[in-house]
């Protein structure tokens, strides 16, 4: 393989592809060609093909030239979205695809709206990040219809798989919600336990109807039963907002004077609990304990500072390689089974413990990336891919327990198949076998 072949194909693919470039000078051992002979060529796919075709190695899978992703964020009030957004837009610049976000100011409609103007602008891949589920169905058929992939994470209508809806319905996945969120809670009774005695509780939720804030207070709930002497007395929710929250901690302090406890139900609502709180008189951290959920960045520093007792964190920036190497993997032609169409990712349980190489590696990283978002593909590493955390099948009669089954409901025969022969084990077994960059460990591209 010389530069004289190099130089006869020249024009053949664009010179923007630095990651691309160094992947298959590597893998092709070109001895004696430099990046600037091989950007003397002019479109990536074909010169790499043809490349690998002449020296004999098997064909090479490649970005979709034409790429085009958008993050449908169901507001920009909520830290969570705008640490997500940014981890999606270095995601999506590893990985080749254009990127758009967009902010859906919690109206569920207006979503639908974006979602058909990306579309009919020629987006080809959908992360929806909705306040509720009911555009999901609607977002999902449009998606397929005009054959983008879709990803759904969060909020969904309960009982509703991507197998209703199509194969552009590639994912749903969310955090395992429930031993989580109960993790956090038991971490909070405990303490109140051990220093008050016991006590009374609050918890300050999302927003009604959310599937997953309806998961996290079912493990909330559950937590109560091993601590006799703590009492949820009341709740009020703070829509996943701090403004919102200090409203409600406001009004549930004025009903309870005497709380040792908040259950925050994310990261947001937790700082508007402290921001009230302090406007009480109160001491977080001392007078009253708080928990929260997500492991955003003023999460984690109030961790840090003793206000926040423990969050469990969900990363913003592995939900947004996890769905961008999906959306990437499936517009190359990857094809998931089953149980990769319904995912959990599992949250690191974060108190002042582990606090400071949590924000070492996510919030105080400066230019150094959490996870290594190309690892995260299937077809960038087909045998070397890595999860970076622990990534399970999701069940739904655990997720959605407690829902109402639409009439006439049954189990997807895709889903039911995979409990039954043997999918569900393999599946859980191999992610488990390929999970080698820790969750709870430095970013992979810390200087050791």
């Amino acid at each position: 393989m010389t530069k004289n072949f190099l130089h006869q194909a020249r024009g053949w693919f664009d010179p923007d592809r630095r990651h691309t470039i160094d992947r298959h000078l590597n893998q092709l051992g070109t001895s004696g060609v430099s990046r600037r002979d091989f950007l003397a060529l002019g479109s990536a796919g074909v010169a790499a093909t043809t490349f690998a075709g002449m020296a004999g190695l098997p064909g090479v899978a490649m970005a979709s030239v034409d790429g085009k992703l958008a993050y449908l964020a169901w507001t920009s009030r909520v830290e969570f979205m705008i640490q997500a957004s940014r981890a999606t837009e270095a995601a999506t610049k590893e990985l080749g695809l254009g990127y758009t976000y967009l902010d859906g100011q919690i109206d569920s409609q207006k979503q639908l709206d974006q979602a058909e103007q990306q579309l009919g602008a020629g987006t080809n891949a959908i992360i929806l990040h909705a306040p509720d589920g009911s555009a999901v169905r609607r977002i999902a058929e449009i998606s397929g219809r005009n054959n983008a992939y879709f990803a759904n994470v969060w909020a969904t209508l309960p009982w509703l798989t991507p197998f209703e809806v199509g194969d552009y319905y590639t994912l749903y996945a969310v955090p395992e919600e429930f031993s989580a969120h109960g993790a956090v809670t038991r971490i909070l009774l405990d303490e109140v336990t051990r220093r008050f005695g016991g006590g009374r509780i609050v918890g300050v939720t999302g927003v009604p109807g959310f599937s997953t804030d309806t998961v996290r207070s079912r493990g909330r709930d559950a937590a109560f039963a091993d601590f006799p002497k703590t009492t949820l007395v009341d709740q009020l929710p703070g829509l996943f907002n701090r403004e919102d929250s200090l409203n409600a901690t406001q009004d549930l302090l004025t009903r309870h004077s005497d709380i040792v406890g908040v259950v925050a139900q994310n990261d947001d609502v937790a700082m508007g609990v402290i921001a009230a709180l302090r406007a009480a008189g109160l001491r977080p951290g001392e007078d009253v304990l708080v928990v929260g959920a997500d492991g955003t960045a003023e999460g984690l520093r109030a961790v840090k500072s003793g206000q926040l007792l423990a969050t469990s964190a969900n990363a913003p920036a592995y939900q947004a390689g996890f769905f961008s190497a999906r959306l990437y993997d499936v517009l190359n032609g990857w094809k998931p089974r089953a149980t990769e169409r319904l995912q959990n990712w599992h949250s690191l349980i974060v108190t002042a413990e582990n606090v400071d190489g949590y924000l070492k590696r996510h919030v105080d990283n400066g230019d150094v990336p959490p996870f290594d978002y190309r690892r995260l593909s299937k077809v960038l590493h087909p045998d070397d891919w890595d999860p970076q955390a622990r990534v399970t099948p999701l069940d739904i009669d655990l997720e959605w327990h407690g829902f109402e089954k639409p009439k006439g409901w049954d189990y997807p025969k895709p889903y039911a198949e995979a409990k039954t022969n043997g999918e569900w084990e393999a599946v859980t077994q191999e992610y488990a076998e390929h999970y080698k960059i820790l969750f709870e460990g430095p970013s992979p591209f810390a200087k050791t």
